[in-house]
């Protein structure tokens, strides 16, 4: 797909989830899809089962088990940034203005 259709279809598709009231949480679950791959990833990498990063978190593996879900969006800042910091690694975020927005 060219750059040009790319960026049509996002707007289009972006309008439309605006228009049936559900972009925020569409947003929402894409975001929180990202982190909880992204923060299995790194256990992978450093070989950490579930079971070792939630006792270094100090909490059970079912709320463990909560963050790494990518269907459950109602994770905490400070749980992100204390999940990754276990992890050895740090949150980066960004508020980005919408290409159609000036």
């Amino acid at each position: 797909m060219t750059t040009d259709k790319r960026l049509r279809f996002e707007e289009a598709t972006s309008e439309h989830l605006r228009e049936e009231g559900v972009y925020g949480e569409v947003e929402a679950a894409l975001l929180k899809k990202v982190i909880a791959v992204t923060l299995a990833r790194q256990m992978e990498r450093r070989e950490i089962t579930v079971s070792a990063l939630a006792e270094t978190l100090g909490t059970s593996r079912a709320a463990l088990n909560r963050i790494l879900d990518p269907a459950n969006t109602s994770i905490t800042l400070m749980t992100l940034a204390r999940t990754a910091a276990a992890l050895g690694c740090k949150i980066k975020m960004e508020i980005v203005v919408p290409r159609d927005v000036g």
